[in-house]
């Protein structure tokens, strides 16, 4: 059964719904416009109805929704908040049961009892013809308010948390976007890229069309022409240092016998309002089984990754009078980035060639966030992943964003699969950054530039 005929059929049966609603609404006694208060309709529906008629009152619900602007959008969010958080009645007696006799059973009850409301509505609102996408787009409102309302993050948590088992990566589909992919979805394609931007229908075709460039995305079955996530993969002869030769206009496509690497040079989430539900490390892991299949002959898995909050760090450690990163040698040198295209000539670039990388090794290797993680939130997802901090690359990515974000700096990460597994427990188990020799190294000159080593 094909997904076009059972949206039809499920789209038949929420019409029969609606009349059936329509119907029992009317021996009530009640217009068929029985609230336009939202948040009655939505106790409405948790009343327990039956699934054509539940069906017809979700997709009313979501209709009226469509229709709210932001202020009555965040007051239906409060309402999620305040009405249909969990059963404190419920709640209360299960503690209760479980108290006076602890048992799986009486466990469960509690597991039950605390449980929100608004999980149970969320699920019943998915029933709806196109349900799961407007509740996609429902979250990417909520997390918009949660910008002036913080007390709404109960409420995110439990998209998330339903989020995370709905697109599950059993549910998840791979496809590969070619030049034969249908226009709606390479539209798509153009518009979310999120690391460089294509420029034209031509950009676009130079990135899936030759013989050496890949494409591939994953899709729900409940969001048919709507990408999740998809990764653009170059196949070449070496480890890139910059990204200009990938996305060169000019340039020939090396044959299938010549290639020995695959470089996954760009990686855009599609959708915002799946924020925090991580379809990354199974879409890398799937693609290189995929061109594996096709090139039994690459050896080498690595990408060329972009690092977004370097520029911003960098400048902070700058204006920090007692800098672990940066010496005051290096301080002084680093004066030269504040110079007007300072990239573009030769005299200005070349001393801030060292000082530079040497910050950025301390950087990867020693900056943490808040929660004790890498600063760089790619460097968390690729190491997370399994990855190793192959290589920083001087001035890969000169494009008005590359400069801005991080002063043109890349870097490679590597996927050895035989390490991967044991680079992955390393970071998980004590959030190691596990970084090849070369990097090391740098790190480790930086840090007898800060600090002398006595003896």
């Amino acid at each position: 059964m094909n997904t076009t005929y059972f949206g039809e059929m499920l789209a038949t049966i929420t019409e029969r719904g609606r009349a059936l609603l329509d119907l029992a609404r009317a021996r009530r006694g009640e217009p068929q416009a029985h609230s336009e208060n939202l948040a009655d309709l939505c106790e409405e529906l948790l009343s327990g109805r039956g699934e054509a008629s539940g069906a017809a009152l979700a997709g009313d619900i979501l209709a009226k929704y469509a229709d709210m602007t932001t202020g009555p959008r965040i007051a239906f969010f409060e309402a999620l908040m305040s009405r249909f958080g969990p059963d404190g009645a419920k709640l209360d007696a299960a503690i209760a049961a479980w108290q006076k006799g602890p048992s799986d059973a009486t466990a469960a009850r509690v597991h039950v009892a605390a449980e929100p409301r608004r999980q149970e509505l969320l699920r019943r609102l998915n029933l709806a013809p196109g349900g799961t996408g407007a509740l996609v787009r429902m979250r990417e409102q909520l997390i918009d308010a949660i910008d002036l309302r913080n007390d709404l993050k109960a409420v995110d948590a439990d998209f998330v948390h339903l989020f995370s088992s709905w697109f599950n990566r059993g549910f998840l589909v791979l496809r590969r976007i070619d030049w034969s992919t249908p226009a709606m979805i390479l539209e798509k394609i153009i518009r979310y890229e999120a690391v460089h931007r294509i420029r034209s229908w031509d950009d676009l075709r130079r990135r899936i069309d030759p013989a050496d460039r890949r494409c591939y995305a994953f899709f729900h079955p409940a969001l048919v022409d709507e990408p999740l996530i998809f990764v653009e993969v170059a196949l070449t002869r070496e480890i890139p240092d910059a990204v200009a030769p990938i996305l060169s206009v000019q340039r020939d496509a090396l044959p299938s016998d010549k290639v020995s690497t695959a470089v996954f040079y760009s990686i855009s989430n599609c959708q915002r309002g799946l924020a925090g539900v991580s379809f990354g490390s199974f879409l890398i892991k799937q693609v290189v089984q995929e061109i594996c299949r096709e090139n039994p002959k690459l050896q080498v898995f690595v990408t060329l990754s972009p690092v977004p909050d370097f520029a911003q760090w960098l400048e902070r450690e700058r204006k920090t009078e007692n800098s672990a990163a940066l010496s005051e040698e290096d301080r002084a040198a680093l004066a030269g980035l504040d110079r007007q295209g300072w990239w573009q000539l030769a005299e200005a670039r070349e001393p801030l060639k060292e000082p530079l990388l040497l910050a950025a090794a301390w950087y990867f290797l020693r900056a943490r966030n808040r929660r004790g993680h890498p600063a760089d939130a790619v460097a968390r997802f690729h190491l997370g992943n399994g990855a190793r901090l192959e290589r920083l690359n001087w001035l890969a990515d000169t494009s008005e964003r590359g400069i801005a974000q991080s002063h043109g700096l890349m870097v490679n990460y590597l996927y050895d699969l035989d390490d991967i597994e044991k680079n992955h427990e390393a970071y998980a188990d004590g959030r190691a950054v596990v970084a090849s020799n070369a990097v090391k190294r740098l790190v480790r000159k930086a840090a007898t530039e800060v600090v002398p080593v006595a003896g």
